[in-house]
């Protein structure tokens, strides 16, 4: 079984068990968060297409890690004008384990 939720703008294929890694959500390593958000859902019953998204369907999840990415560098420069501006930036994520996808 299967589904596909949609959370920070992005679409994730999930599982029970899996380990997925998305925007920063709110809540404590340890804690559960659920995500109403499910577009498709394939079961035992077939593929449920969502119009855009299936009625009474959760996916439950485990928050394993609130954490942020590595350091990319942005640089930007103007040739012959002395204009030269560095920054760093680092997007933060939460890793969940799927622990369960639920439909009415």
């Amino acid at each position: 079984m299967y589904a596909i939720i949609e959370t920070g703008g992005k679409q994730y294929r999930v599982e029970t068990g899996s380990l997925v890694q998305v925007e920063s959500l709110p809540g404590e390593i340890g804690g559960t968060i659920e995500i109403g958000q499910v577009r498709l859902v394939h079961g035992e019953k077939g593929v449920v297409v969502g119009q855009p998204l299936v009625k009474g369907a959760t996916v439950k999840a485990e928050i394993i890690d609130q954490d942020r990415t590595r350091s990319i560098t942005i640089f930007k420069k103007q040739r012959r004008k002395n204009y030269r501006r560095t920054r760093g930036h680092r997007q933060g994520f939460t890793k969940l384990r799927i622990t369960g996808i639920e439909t009415a």
